[in-house]
């Protein structure tokens, strides 16, 4: 009959839809395969050859002259030896309490900008000017960051002025003593970092959903506990980011800084690991001594670096 057919025939085409539904993809050939490899491969070796050029080979060289004397012309391996007198030198370690007070800075230098970027990402009154007046310390190099610094710590600088117009009887030269020197240099680093952690945390609140904050005001949260409970685990992976910039900063950036400010000095109240390279290669010719400095340097950064990374993805697991 005309009618069952018509039946059996949509039945059939029923079956090979749900059948061809049910065929697996067709999977590409493995000479096609071979060939995508071989192109990715052909597109990765420049980059590869330019990051060997630029950053793998000279920290291996770093290494090996860690191992050597050497004066930059003639090297001699000797082993450890370096190392041995780095780690009982105390002039090191005094070296190395330096670069912690510049840890101890950097939750402040990531706190301030994250309390400020919230206040501004509310629109307070002035927040356009604001927001381009916090980032100008990021657009003057470090040489005009430390001219500015000296005039503001020195005896008859700004900041003497500002205490004794507050009717403050207290005049310092911060610069003068070797306990606050390295505090002064702290918080030039610290304002020095503010308009750019300031930006990058303005910009991962740009990127949140606005309806978290109104259900927050709805539940009659105050400003305080959204800003702990919803912005700050929301920008995790910035914070994240600014405070591996900010570390590497402190570490490895200051070395103009402190040498318009201090020289390292009183004696060696601010001279950093960074800054200890300086004077050991250049100032004394030792180039090996001061190559194992360097590794150690990298070491303490890249450590750090591991250990934040590992905290910041265990809390946001």
């Amino acid at each position: 009959m005309p009618g069952a057919d018509r039946v059996r025939d949509a039945a059939a085409f029923d079956r090979a839809v749900a059948d061809a539904e049910q065929t697996p993809p067709i999977r590409s050939s493995g000479r096609l395969r071979r060939s995508e490899r071989r192109a990715g491969a052909i597109f990765v070796i420049p980059a590869v050859i330019l990051y060997a050029l630029l950053l793998a080979l000279p920290i291996v060289q770093t290494f090996y002259y860690s191992l050597t004397k050497w004066n930059g012309i003639d090297s001699t391996f000797i082993g450890l030896a370096n190392y041995q007198r780095l780690f009982s030198d105390p002039t090191f370690w005094r070296v190395v309490m330096n670069n912690v007070i510049l840890l101890a800075a950097i939750p402040f230098a990531i706190l301030i900008p994250l309390a400020v970027a919230f206040l501004l990402n509310e629109h307070v009154f002035g927040w356009r000017f604001f927001r381009s007046s916090y980032f100008l310390p990021t657009a003057i190099s470090w040489v005009v960051i430390g001219i500015v610094a000296v005039r503001f710590f020195a005896q008859r600088g700004i900041l003497n002025s500002l205490l004794s117009t507050l009717g403050i009887p207290v005049t310092t030269d911060m610069l003068a003593s070797e306990y606050t020197a390295m505090l002064a240099v702290a918080i030039t680093f610290i304002w020095s970092v503010f308009g750019t952690n300031t930006i990058i945390f303005i910009t991962g609140m740009a990127t949140l959903d606005r309806d978290v904050y109104e259900a927050s005001r709805v539940d009659g949260a105050s400003g305080f506990a959204t800003f702990r409970y919803i912005t700050v685990p929301l920008l995790m992976r910035f914070i994240q980011f600014a405070f591996i910039l900010t570390l590497i900063t402190g570490f490895t950036a200051l070395f103009s800084l402190i040498f318009v400010m201090t020289s390292g000095g009183p004696g060696f109240g601010t001279t950093t690991l960074e800054f200890y390279v300086y004077q050991t290669a250049f100032a004394q010719g030792q180039f090996g001594y001061a190559a194992a400095v360097g590794v150690v340097l990298f070491v303490v950064v890249f450590g750090i670096s591991i250990i934040q990374l590992r905290l910041f993805r265990d809390r946001s697991d």
